[in-house]
């Protein structure tokens, strides 16, 4: 295990320091519901779109991203190439559409459209992929934390948990924009940082890079075909268009920063600057993956090293100690037969920690933390403001006062951090729980774009024809997402779903609309025959 340097330490302590006091400093600023839910509007657009970049970037996609390219090639990054097309429906249909309504919630206008079933039915879906997404972010980065430093998971996840709980609390919406906007600009820094030295200490200079990545067609974005079993350009790319369809048009933290900037102009902005700086931020981590890649073909002694200790994983060995001779040659076995994917995840912490200046690895640490943070306080605000105004709002008081809802945006909070927390603690030493939480909120959440859309589009289609369209559409969704698995009865394997993973969330939203809009059709033809 690596051991902190005092000046790393230092850059990381500050870093939290600062993060923690600039919750403190918009706390001020954050008194009543408009102030914490939606800073009352006074954002400008760029920093609610650096906001919505580093929401973007979670931790997730700074230690994946690096780790799909190390393991294969550049076919993900063709779901960056969609983000600002989804910016272009965004900025012309979802913007104008949720700035001229008062709700601040995404969900208020399904109640409108098709009863109180489709608002709750969003909300819920919402606010349990908050808990997972949050889990998921806090337990990574303990993951990584503990692997590389030795770091105690319980306490690096209760302590970053707490230090976000604490300043989103403070500084409502407001602290988490400006927090976002500072850890946006950390999180750039350092993985530029990484790649330049990285690029720069090959033993034949740039161009080495190129070359290895060549050899190995790392740079090619997959096969071109209309296949929608595999992982092709057509597969990712619809894949893309969908899911951000899904952020910008019903992604409670999308919508909330509509809200958040000064006017029209600004929130288009917003949407603008997130995906136009997404694109080649996506570009510089898949050349952080490949340099990796070839970083760590030049000097074989890092990739035995790296190999060895995910062997020692999968063998639930402590390299720490000192091993038997069976246990030593068992690893070298395991190593030996490890793909770029096996290990891909965990090139890039180890390169950080292991081959990084003294300061830069502080720095890199406090990125991974700043990706996790940025994606957290903004769940938890945004399910403060979910359940504040769809939920105690709609079923309980209707009209609180602020005293109360402030009290309620506080607690909700405080309990959303704390269930997501748990989460992470919960997954320590159980993996297969956290893919089974996905698969669940996958299937609750598959809906939410398909009865959005229907809404939208379709001024025909009403609470039957949409309710109908949700049942049939999550049951594509169901029989797409576990026939593939083991969970599937071996009796009905001929109904296996061929189609690739990534098509659930694209043919599952195409159920819905299009059985909603055929049964409102049906429905209406039946009401009023043609003579």
């Amino acid at each position: 295990m690596h051991q902190l340097h005092i000046i790393d330490l230092t850059v990381l302590v500050l870093y939290i320091g600062g993060v923690v006091g600039f919750g403190a400093f918009y706390a001020r600023r954050s008194k009543t519901v408009a102030q914490f839910t939606s800073a009352a509007g006074r954002i400008p657009g760029w920093a609610v779109g650096l906001s919505l970049f580093g929401t973007f970037l979670s931790s997730l996609t700074f230690l994946g991203v690096p780790g799909k390219a190390y393991g294969g090639n550049w076919n993900a990054f063709v779901f960056s190439i969609t983000l600002p097309i989804a910016a272009l429906v965004a900025v012309k249909y979802f913007v104008p559409f949720y700035r001229s309504s008062n709700a601040i919630s995404a969900y208020t206008h399904l109640e409108e459209r098709f009863g109180p079933w489709a608002r709750t039915y969003a909300m819920l879906c919402y606010l349990l992929n908050q808990i997972a997404r949050i889990g998921a972010i806090l337990f990574g980065v303990a993951l990584v934390l503990k692997t590389l430093l030795g770091w105690d998971m319980s306490t690096v996840i209760i302590v970053t948990g707490a230090l976000v709980i604490f300043y989103t609390l403070l500084g409502g919406i407001e602290a988490v924009i400006w927090t976002d906007v500072v850890q946006s600009i950390v999180l750039v820094t350092g993985a530029a940082l990484s790649l330049g030295i990285m690029v720069f200490t090959m033993p034949e200079g740039p161009g080495q890079i190129i070359a290895i990545a060549h050899e190995h067609q790392k740079f090619s974005l997959g096969d071109f075909s209309f296949s929608l079993t595999e992982s092709t350009v057509l597969v990712v790319f619809m894949f893309g268009i969908f899911i951000n369809l899904t952020n910008f048009g019903i992604d409670q933290d999308q919508v909330q920063r509509y809200h958040v900037a000064k006017s029209d102009k600004d929130a288009s902005r917003a949407v603008w600057i997130m995906a136009l700086l997404y694109v080649p931020m996506s570009l510089l981590f898949f050349l952080i993956g490949t340099s990796l890649f070839a970083y760590y073909q030049v000097h074989p002694d890092l990739l035995d090293e790296i190999s060895r200790q995910v062997a020692a994983e999968q063998l639930n060995i402590d390299l720490g100690r000192d091993l038997s001779v069976t246990q030593a040659e068992n690893i070298q076995k395991v190593a030996a037969t490890l793909s770029p994917a096996d290990i891909g995840d965990r090139v890039f912490p180890h390169f950080i920690v292991n081959q990084l200046p003294r300061g830069i690895v502080g720095l890199l640490i406090a990125a991974l933390l700043a990706a996790a943070m940025s994606s957290i306080d903004t769940s938890l605000n945004c399910s403060a403001t979910i359940i504040l105004k769809d939920f105690y709002g709609r079923h309980i008081q209707r009209n609180p006062s602020e005293r109360t809802a402030m009290r309620v945006l506080h607690g909700a909070t405080i309990v959303w951090g704390i269930l997501g927390t748990s989460v992470a603690i919960m997954l320590i030493g159980v993996r297969s729980l956290l893919d089974a939480w996905w698969i669940i909120s996958g299937i609750f959440s598959g809906g939410m774009l398909g009865l959005f859309l229907l809404g939208f589009i379709s001024k025909r289609a009403g609470s039957f024809s949409a309710a109908t369209g949700v049942v049939i559409g999550l049951l594509v969704i169901v029989w797409m997402t576990l026939s593939p698995s083991e969970l599937w009865p071996e009796q009905l394997a001929f109904m296996r779903s061929p189609f690739h993973a990534s098509m659930v969330t694209v043919i599952g939203t195409m159920s819905i609309f299009l059985v909603g809009t055929f049964v409102s059709r049906v429905t209406e033809t039946m009401a009023h025959p043609r003579n």
